[in-house]
């Protein structure tokens, strides 16, 4: 009997893998000049893994060792996951998308890691308990109240001198928001923001309704990005925003950094820097929203995770900053460069793309678009056959283009100017 060839031990990693909770592709290759070979394990519902096909996704992708699928909407799962690995020794566990953030907080705490802390990253994710603790730390908030009903609606706008916003408490990405300018509007606007589907972003089992309604705050908008290291901030941006107009308050256009007076851009820091301290983040990044309504800041929402839209893209255009690959150094427990930088070299702008309701017959312009002077990116997601019912929410956006100058302002004239060379053509539809 011939003696069988025996298999060869493979060789292991040096070092254990960073956990990555939440498959968000367009990251790929911004990860991958950092992370070394087969250094990276993903970790992603089993549902959203199906719809979005990520086991293709990553096929061949040299920095991911693997995906596990698991349910880490649920609570318990991470306590779950680590009983289930005790020996993976992760270095890092990083939340990718807003709903990880507290699984990815009790795994990076399971397993002894740096991270927000899972009860900073239970309020960041509660827009109603987020309100109450940092109000209670003086920092001002519109007000609102926990609404069951088109009743509990009108009740709360009969105290209100203007608008208000109907709103979840725990979705994204502008997910189930509409301003609700009087009480004729607030059945269908009700039944509105019960539409709350996600698609293939989340899994299919149903999510927990929980809604609010609040003052509509007129001002301008910004966020602020702030990477944080034992709940003390080493890098800090402010973003401005600009919204689509109607109802639904989608962004439209990012401008980084916001073109503001340094004394707000402080104010936008410290005000942020106490929300930080208030809900008891320790590790990883914040994402703050603010209105600004008569020279006071008040808080909109904030997140324990990178900002999206291409924030951090055009956060790294705009500085001498490799943010991502400094957030995950933080979240390792290693030290960044000694300083980040605390002023922008230039400037960099988002304008995204809107298609009305309808069918896409065709797409123009986009190789124009790519020419227009600073632009970094265009990208129209739009398709023809592809089916749009109007801006509800931010995946409804049909495109992005990206410019730099140096200028924030300048950059935005660019990007706007991109956009405008990129027309969607529609048929409507019975």
């Amino acid at each position: 009997m011939s003696e069988q060839p025996q298999p060869q031990p493979q060789p292991r990693p040096a070092t254990g893998p960073v956990l990555i909770v939440g498959f968000v592709g367009v990251t790929l290759a911004a990860i991958g000049e950092f992370q070394p070979d087969g250094s990276v394990i993903y970790i992603e519902e089993p549902d959203v893994v199906r719809k979005r096909h990520v086991h293709e996704q990553l096929d061949g992708v040299a920095f991911v060792r693997g995906l596990i699928e698991w349910e880490y909407h649920l609570a318990g799962k991470a306590d779950e996951f680590h009983n289930a690995h005790p020996d993976l020794a992760p270095v890092a566990v990083v939340p990718a998308i807003e709903y990880a953030t507290p699984f990815a907080a009790r795994l990076a705490e399971r397993y002894g890691l740096p991270g927000s802390g899972l009860g900073a990253a239970q309020i960041l994710r509660d827009k109603a308990l987020l309100r109450r603790v940092s109000a209670a730390a003086g920092i001002a908030n519109p007000a609102g109240v926990r609404v069951n009903g088109p009743a509990d609606v009108r009740e709360f706008l009969r105290g209100q001198d203007g608008p208000v916003v109907l709103k979840p408490a725990n979705r994204q990405a502008a997910v189930g928001t509409r301003v609700i300018q009087g009480p004729d509007e607030v059945e269908q606007a009700w039944a509105d923001c019960l539409v709350q589907d996600e698609g293939v972003f989340v899994p299919d089992r149903p999510m927990e309704l929980s809604m609010l309604a609040e003052q509509y705050v007129q001002g301008p908008e910004f966020s602020v990005e702030m990477l944080v290291r034992e709940g003390r901030p080493l890098f800090v941006n402010i973003t401005g925003k600009q919204l689509f107009p109607g109802p639904h308050p989608v962004e439209m256009a990012h401008l980084v950094p916001a073109d503001i007076p340094q004394e707000l851009a402080q104010t936008l820091g410290a005000q942020t820097e106490r929300v930080v301290a208030a809900v008891g983040f320790r590790d990883g990044i914040v994402h703050c929203e603010w209105i600004v309504s008569d020279g006071v800041p008040y808080l909109v929402e904030c997140a324990g995770r990178l900002a999206g839209g291409g924030i951090v893209d055009t956060i790294q255009l705009a500085y001498p900053v490799q943010l991502m690959r400094s957030y995950y150094e933080v979240l390792k427990g290693e030290a960044p460069p000694a300083e980040l930088p605390r002023r922008a070299k230039g400037g960099a702008a988002v304008r995204f793309l809107a298609a009305g309701p309808g069918r896409v017959a065709a797409v123009h312009g986009v190789d124009a678009a790519r020419r227009v002077d600073g632009v970094f990116l265009v990208a129209v997601t739009a398709e023809p056959g592809d089916r749009f019912t109007g801006l509800r929410h931010s995946w409804d956006r049909a495109g992005i283009v990206m410019a730099t100058a140096d200028s924030s302002a300048e950059a935005l004239r660019r990007a706007e100017a991109a956009a405008a060379e990129v027309r969607i053509d529609i048929e409507e539809e019975a």
